[in-house]
């Protein structure tokens, strides 16, 4: 059984997200890089979220990473927010042809055992499972979100209707909902 955090982790792309939930039962979720300086629904999110849950920041040790974190404590503030810095490690990735400018290995190179190191190392682990989500798929379905003809229409207005963003998969929303108990 993996080590959980009940923050939420940000962190910079899919490939980091990955990585984080092949280490830890969490959620992730990612700023899709300099996307975040644009786009205001999700900014909105983490906004609302670092407010209610907590927020974790990890991102590349780079200075794109470090324009990012700067980024989201100018749109977060401190309060509710946890800065884990990667260690600067010389290296490639395995799906890039070449290393970074900087040469050093993103999140998502970076060991599970390192991850796990940092996240022990600020008290934000716990042994404790994370609480079931309150709505499946199945819940999705039978309730118009997912699958029907006009599920698209109907998790676009409960979206907007609860400020969240507008262009969550069926997938991100269910995340969504649960993380944020929202009653659907």
């Amino acid at each position: 059984m993996k080590p959980s955090c009940r923050r939420v982790i940000v962190v910079e792309g899919k490939y980091d997200k990955i990585r984080l939930e092949s280490c830890l039962d969490a959620t992730v979720l990612t700023t899709d890089g300099f996307r975040i300086f644009n786009d205001t629904e999700k900014r909105a999110l983490l906004r609302r979220l670092a407010a209610e849950r907590g927020l974790v920041i990890l991102s590349d040790s780079d200075g794109a990473g470090a324009l990012i974190r700067s980024h989201l404590h100018t749109l977060c503030g401190k309060e509710g927010v946890v800065d884990l810095y990667v260690p600067p490690v010389k290296g490639k990735e395995r799906r890039k042809s070449g290393a970074s400018r900087a040469g050093l290995l993103g999140v998502e190179g970076i060991s599970c055992e390192v991850i796990l190191s940092l996240f022990e190392k600020s008290g934000l682990l716990s042994d404790r499972p994370l609480p079931a989500p309150r709505y499946t798929k199945t819940d999705l379905y039978r309730l118009g979100y997912f699958g029907k003809d006009s599920s698209a229409q109907k998790r676009k207005a409960f979206l907007s209707e609860n400020r969240l963003p507008a262009e969550l998969s069926s997938n991100a929303f269910l995340e969504i909902v649960n993380l944020l108990e929202i009653d659907l």
